[in-house]
């Protein structure tokens, strides 16, 4: 039975497939919006703004989803973001989400798509503090920090900018398909000193441009500081990971301040405490549900659900809750019940893809084709995943559309998720026969007698057998057949086996015209 219990993980997320980002490598400078700086530019404004409209999406849901019990708080940060974003010196399509994790957190993608942690959150004291986090987001973005970031990757490996990462001490596995991958690379840089340096420097003064009080940038940092020496629980993954405080920039936001004559402003203490109210007062609803968490994978299902349930009674609203209610329930085999928790979820919050995920699951598993076929789709369009994926290419061969099912499987075998070889298995038996050559690669070599030898490779999940080879020399425009060769054996997954020929290669032209490949082969056994 499959079952989300990794969710629940605090393990790597292991992005599916690798998204290459090209780019043009002819040397272009331009002119940096926040400093003025001339800078090379190697990723164009159009392909920054592509990236972060492509990745915010899923990169969301991937750290938790959307924050929605409480959607006057999204309010009220994005209405302190835009009296910063009102004195920005880049005008971009700024976006900003709180994020319904614990984890204290906040990031920002290229072309201005910024997200806050509901745990960042509680660890805030005032509105000038909140405006000193956003600001130095927004420097990020105008900045261009995380494509200067990707310029460094693309110099260092060449031509290209490879996605495929795994975000460490994330609470969700395999999550991303298309979607999160990069934007878990893009959120979890490690910014340099002089990133930082300008994220703060200029985020003062976009809080000064805006009316906040800057000196809530230098206790902010003060506040962070004393976290990082306390080791903190939550932070060394969170926000430090990416925006190391030290005493030094604390030092260097005092300093700018009191360049600035001290100027004073906007504090807005009482208007957080009101905007942030619900949130402080179920803050132990989400304490628990962590624990929740923590029990379940621990395997312990009666604390988990005890856990929760003492999260629900502080906030019957919260989909999570309910989601994990789910979970617990599945895992206790009690389908019926799991099902209805799910339905609950999803009706408290229908952006989140977990619940559409795991109700499709579930319908799967009960033969309700149809059912489940809705809820993977809806939970593909939220969030790519190696589940959803897997799960379609299932209901596609049971429907008899072999040609779907084998997409389906191709993409998830592609993958470093737990998915991976059983959709290679599925795969190899739907398509192994029909195209050989593409799970059976071959290379020729000569051994020191002038003999010509095949190397074949079993790069598929399954043992083949009945392998005939097809071997040719480029005559003209055509190729001249000079012979065939069938395996004596069968070849395992993974393996690999030289096969001699009679054939004498003269010398290394000869061997260029040689052609060969597997035209033959079938996979052995189930």
């Amino acid at each position: 039975m499959m079952t989300l219990l990794g969710f629940w993980s605090r393990r790597s997320i292991s992005m599916l497939g690798v998204v290459l980002i090209s780019v043009g490598l002819v040397s272009a400078c331009t002119t940096n919006p926040v400093t003025g700086k001339r800078e090379l530019s190697l990723v164009s404004e159009q392909q920054e703004l592509a990236i972060g409209k492509q990745y915010y999406g899923p990169y969301r849901q991937a750290q938790g989803g959307d924050y929605v019990v409480d959607p006057k708080l999204t309010d009220y940060v994005q209405s302190v973001a835009q009296r910063l974003v009102q004195v920005s010196d880049r005008k971009l399509d700024y976006e900003f989400q709180v994020i319904n994790d614990s984890t204290p957190n906040a990031w920002a993608l290229p072309g201005g798509k910024i997200a806050i942690h509901r745990g960042l959150l509680l660890e805030l004291n005032n509105e000038a503090e909140l405006a000193a986090v956003l600001a130095h987001e927004i420097i990020h973005a105008a900045a261009r920090h995380s494509a200067q970031s990707m310029q460094r990757d693309m110099l260092m490996q060449g031509v290209m900018v490879a996605a495929n990462v795994a975000l460490a001490d994330a609470k969700h596995r395999d999550l991303g398909l298309l979607g999160a991958n990069l934007g878990a690379k893009l959120t979890g840089l490690h910014f340099g000193r002089d990133a930082e340096r300008e994220a703060d420097l200029y985020g003062i003064r976009y809080m000064l441009r805006a009316g906040y009080d800057p000196q809530a940038a230098v206790s902010l940092q003060e506040t962070f500081v004393r976290l990082k020496n306390n080791k903190q629980p939550g932070w060394i993954e969170g926000l430090f990971a990416s925006h190391p405080p030290s005493q030094e920039r604390v030092q260097n936001n005092r300093e700018l301040v009191r360049s600035l004559g001290t100027p004073g402003g906007r504090i807005g203490e009482a208007a957080y405490q009101r905007a942030t109210a619900h949130l402080r007062n179920t803050r132990e609803a989400y304490q628990k549900y962590d624990q929740a968490v923590q029990a379940l994978v621990a395997k312990d299902t009666q604390q988990a659900l005890a856990l929760v349930n003492q999260a629900l009674q502080i906030e019957p609203n919260e989909a999570l809750f309910h989601g994990l209610r789910g979970e617990i329930s599945q895992h206790q085999g009690r389908k019926t019940e799991a099902l209805a928790h799910f339905n609950r979820a999803i009706g408290f919050n229908p952006t989140y893809f977990r619940y559409h995920l795991a109700r499709g699951l579930l319908h799967q598993q009960g033969q309700r084709i149809q059912a489940a076929q809705r809820d993977l789709e809806a939970s593909l369009a939220l969030n790519p995943t190696a589940e959803a994926v897997f799960g379609l290419g299932k209901i596609a061969q049971l429907s008899g559309d072999t040609a779907t099912a084998i997409n389906y499987y191709r993409q998830v075998a592609k993958t470093e998720t737990v998915l991976a070889k059983p959709a290679g298995k599925q795969l190899a038996r739907l398509d192994l026969a029909n195209n050989p050559a593409q799970f059976l690669p071959v290379q020729l070599a000569v051994e020191t007698n002038q003999r010509l030898v095949v190397q074949v490779q079993n790069v598929s999940q399954v043992s083949v057998h009945q392998v005939r080879l097809w071997l040719g020399e480029k005559v003209g425009s055509g190729v001249q057949q000079k012979t065939s060769i069938r395996l004596p054996h069968s070849l395992a997954a993974g393996k690999t086996v030289v096969v001699p020929t009679q054939i004498l290669i003269p010398d290394p032209a000869t061997l260029r015209r040689m052609v060969v490949k597997v035209d033959q082969a079938q996979v052995l056994g189930n």
